[in-house]
């Protein structure tokens, strides 16, 4: 039932609702003159020196410099619930055995139905505002396919940036279906994150290398498979565990998301290899966060959640429009316009989403 679950369907969209809005801010504050910017997917230590720096002489711009260094980590808990959803429907759900390529084929369009409506919008506005993204007809086959984060120098083929998601995510859906689904020991998952760390850390002085395998599964597969292990252990643990409601529940939580922040930014600049356990504590953090969510505020954190796709999608739209006007001054006017039309325009999107038919499994 609902109430045994250790995180409800309810959770599961606030947890979308806090992931979008960090992402939607972080891809337009680090477009923004001397912002401080992110270490994403590769790691480097005059980009935590310069955060550093901002933190002990603080500026107006210190909420902008925080969200464009750490609002990417919104990625890490959206494939978290990729991971605890696909557990949640195909393992634990009542769906008989479905094949490799009807799975495929179902998730590729599932995927599809939300890309295409953002992707063909963005290369209209891109085609007649300043700084058109030529493509290549192999890029424009690959993004459509899915499979652009395979090409060399990955962030120079995709564009808008964030759509690399759709690539790693449906790379993920693809281990899961070939690798989780038969082989159901958590150890087959936790040998498979080991592997993707050692293999990142080995390519702490090839950033070329390191940034391509972070476009891909490797680099996500620790909270994907975080979500995987949470989704299978969570009957057990909700049985043999008496979690009872109240504030001594409510001071555990805070205690949690008060080590998780201190360990995140922590993690996030002492070096490489701590760096890479950060999507880790961003997701267990992210959880005790919605568990404390007052109820007054949680519609709304729903709602988001609710159009999280949607925002997902138009987001980059919307900042080509806002970002350069207000690059270099009036900032905050230029946030929070893009805010007001990022969130009035992904919700006529998601009218136009849901006009689309959705693939049958």
């Amino acid at each position: 039932m609902e109430s045994k679950r250790f995180l409800t369907r309810e959770e599961c969209t606030a947890m979308k609702g806090i992931a979008i809005l960090g992402i939607m801010l972080h891809n337009y504050c680090h477009w923004l003159k001397d912002i401080v910017r992110e270490n994403e997917y590769t790691w480097q230590q005059w980009k935590c020196d310069r955060l550093w720096a901002v933190i002990q002489q603080p500026d107006e711009f210190l909420p902008m410099h925080l969200l464009s260094f750490f609002g990417h980590y919104g990625v890490p808990v959206f494939l978290f619930l990729s991971g605890f959803g696909l557990v949640m429907k195909y393992e634990r759900g009542s769906l008989p055995e479905v094949g490799v390529w009807r799975f495929c084929r179902y998730n590729y369009l599932k995927l599809f139905r939300i890309f295409i409506v953002g992707f063909v919008l963005f290369v209209m506005l891109d085609a007649f505002t300043p700084g058109m993204h030529r493509y290549q007809a192999s890029e424009v086959v690959a993004m459509l396919g899915m499979y652009a984060n395979f090409f060399p120098h990955p962030s120079q083929v995709i564009w808008p940036g964030p759509y690399w998601y759709f690539s790693v995510t449906l790379q993920l859906y693809i281990l899961y279906r070939l690798v989780f689904y038969h082989w159901r020991h958590w150890g087959v998952v936790a040998a498979l994150v080991a592997v993707c760390w050692l293999w990142q850390l080995y390519c702490h002085d090839d950033m070329e290398m390191l940034e391509r395998l972070r476009y891909n599964l490797v680099g996500g597969l620790l909270p994907f498979g975080m979500g995987v292990l949470v989704a299978r252990f969570e009957p057990s643990f909700m049985k043999h565990v008496k979690v009872t409601s109240g504030l001594p529940l409510m001071l555990a939580y805070l205690l949690v998301l008060v080590v998780m922040i201190g360990g995140i930014f922590m993690f996030s600049v002492l070096s490489f290899d701590k760096w890479l356990w950060v999507p880790a504590l961003i997701v267990v953090g992210t959880i005790a966060l919605v568990k404390l969510i007052p109820k007054a505020i949680m519609p709304y954190i729903l709602w988001l959640g609710s159009i999280s796709a949607a925002i997902f999608v138009m987001h980059p739209l919307v900042r080509k429009i806002f970002v350069r006007p207000y690059l270099y001054d009036d900032m905050y006017a230029g946030l929070l316009l893009y805010i007001v039309a990022t969130l009035v325009v992904s919700w006529l999107a998601k009218k136009i989403i849901d006009q689309i038919p959705s693939p049958k499994l």
